[in-house]
């Protein structure tokens, strides 16, 4: 089974620009990064839906970030 290098949370602000942070992996060490702003943050020991969480509250908190792309504007699933 393949390994999981780099994965993605990725919002839009309400002037619909997307903004990704990603959490890259290298061994143990994991990083999650802001392509918008650059913003780096060490997660070596926390589970990934933590970091999924992390990720998404600094897109709100920098950001504004809030509109999930994998759901509509109105917050229902997209098929």
């Amino acid at each position: 089974m393949a390994q999981i290098d780099e994965s993605k949370v990725s919002r839009w602000d309400r002037h619909g620009r997307e903004h990704v942070v990603r959490v890259r992996r290298a061994g143990v060490r994991r990083t999650i990064e802001c392509d918008t702003c650059g913003w780096r943050k060490g997660a070596r020991f926390l589970p990934r839906l933590t970091r999924a969480l992390k990720a998404a509250d600094h897109l709100a908190e920098a950001h504004q970030a809030t509109v999930d792309p994998a759901r509509g504007r109105s917050g229902e699933e997209r098929r």
